[in-house]
């Protein structure tokens, strides 16, 4: 295989990543364009956004290697996570557009801490140190596990690697803030959705060329791989059933990285024409993830390769032209750099918007707000970079549990806020001290191997907010929709 044709088109979507982002410094960005789009994105591509930002890798590297050594009852993990995007998009989408338009507000941490007047100022310090904390780690996994994959499919050195691709996320990510992450997101999520097409068509081919039955081949395979149950009745079929499916608890809004595009919709004819396209996007995608697992396990029998999570790149190395295998490089690099942004733009506005303008409440004009912003970029990705080349145990140790004291935790706030009229502030504190404690505890104990932290930590964190909001229930009434936010305005 010729490595400069892939090279050449790996740089020149990198280029074209940068382009984007340079675009963008030539338009005049105020604090609500940099933050949150300032209302000028249409539905559609925030859709794109959001599925890109929140697949990331583990879809093509992940996802698709477990149903490789699972086989088809892999698909339950694929169900769980569907049902959680189709919840997501149906039933918070709306609220977090009207929430966001009523109360003014560019965050989730914001929302929530001017949602409770009284608390907000330990809501929004509590929130921004977990928030920003956390996905300092998480940039450095997605710049690690990019580096890492780069390596893996074309040979490039790895801390080369790691480092330019963390040089082009801060660069875009910098100079355009939410606009140049969400359209290049757009490009990016094309490139995804392509790789599922294309690939599983190209690999049925080859199966129905060589005359190969498929369910033959799993049952070869042993250990249950052509069962939809894994083999398992009863109370082990539960278990697996709810393992899977309670990934389904993350996807709730607790993703602020994904929340934040759910607030960014203008009006409701860009949110139904954003559903549409979020939720065929999804289908799409996971069901071409399942087939390239599934077709991967029949034409490369297991012990081929020497790590099962690159079963994807091996199929398209083995099946696609050079030229092809370049750009579908490039898409997952793409789930990588598209997450990696978006996290960062997280961290941007917690430190920028949360903490700098509210929470300390230092004036600055929109054009200052801007500039705290694009430092902040430069500031938080060089440290996830560092890390990233210095402590990789560390940080996939603490990413490891970061999706349910994250994820789960402000999923169970935001379901608490929207669905329960009695929520309090103290509630609400409760829920996001609790479900963070109890990802740590879970995770650095026994108990993770009973039951998952990502289906536990959503239940005892909304269990702590219900009995907290009725222990000590708000005496204030929450601010209304003519009610003047308290916190200092932008000059």
């Amino acid at each position: 295989m010729d490595s400069a044709i892939i090279y050449s088109i790996i740089i020149l979507y990198f280029l074209s990543m940068l382009g984007v982002g340079f675009y963008f410094t030539r338009k005049d960005l105020d604090h609500s364009d940099y933050f949150l789009g300032g209302n000028k994105l249409p539905g559609w591509a925030l859709a794109f956004s959001e599925r890109a930002t929140g697949e990331s890798a583990y879809m093509f590297l992940g996802a698709v290697g477990f149903i490789y050594i699972t086989g088809l009852s892999g698909i339950w993990i694929l169900v769980g996570m569907f049902f959680g995007v189709i919840f997501s998009w149906l039933f918070l989408a709306k609220q977090f557009m009207n929430e966001r338009k009523k109360y003014n507000v560019y965050t989730l941490t914001d929302y929530i801490a001017v949602k409770f007047p009284a608390h907000n100022f330990i809501i929004r310090w509590i929130s921004s140190l977990i928030i920003g904390t956390f996905f300092i780690f998480y940039i450095s996994a997605q710049f690690a596990g990019a580096g890492k994959s780069l390596y893996s499919i074309s040979g490039f050195n790895i801390t080369w690697g790691t480092i330019i691709i963390a040089v082009i996320v801060i660069a875009y990510s910098c100079m355009g803030g939410f606009m140049s992450v969400v359209w290049t997101d757009v490009v990016q999520s094309f490139l995804m959705m392509a790789t599922f097409i294309v690939v599983p068509i190209v690999a049925f081919t080859k199966i129905d060329s060589e005359k190969i039955s498929i369910f033959e081949s799993l049952a070869q395979v042993g250990n249950h791989a052509d069962s939809w149950t894994g083999g398992l009745s009863g109370v082990g079929l539960g278990f697996l059933l709810f393992a899977n499916f309670a990934w389904f608890f993350g996807w709730l809004g607790g993703q602020p990285q994904l929340s934040s595009r759910f607030m960014a919709l203008k009006d409701e004819k860009e949110l139904n024409s954003a559903k549409i396209v979020a939720i065929g996007w999804t289908l799409i995608v996971y069901m071409g993830a399942f087939l390239v697992g599934i077709f991967g396990m029949v034409l490369y029998p297991q012990g081929t390769l020497n790590d099962y999570e690159m079963i994807l790149p091996h199929m398209m190395s083995d099946l696609l032209p050079t030229w092809l295998v370049g750009v579908f490089i490039s898409a997952i690099l793409a789930a990588i750099m598209s997450t990696a942004s978006s996290q960062l733009m997280v961290i941007t506005t917690s430190v920028s918007e949360d903490i700098i303008h509210k929470s300390l409440g230092i004036k600055l004009t929109s054009k200052g707000l801007v500039k705290i912003s694009r430092i902040s970029v430069i500031a938080g990705g060089l440290l996830g970079l560092i890390l990233a080349l210095t402590s990789d145990s560390l940080i996939y140790t603490l990413v490891s549990f970061a999706w349910a004291g994250i994820g789960n935790t402000f999923s169970a706030a935001v379901i608490l806020i929207f669905f329960w009229k009695k929520t309090s502030g103290a509630g609400v504190i409760a829920t996001i001290v609790t479900g963070f404690i109890s990802a740590i505890v879970w995770n650095i104990t026994p108990l993770e191997t009973f039951i998952t932290s990502r289906a536990s930590t959503f239940f005892i964190a909304i269990i702590a907010g219900i009995i907290f909001s009725l222990l000590k229930p708000d005496k204030e009434i929450h601010l209304r929709k003519d009610q003047p936010s308290e916190h200092p305005a932008v000059q």
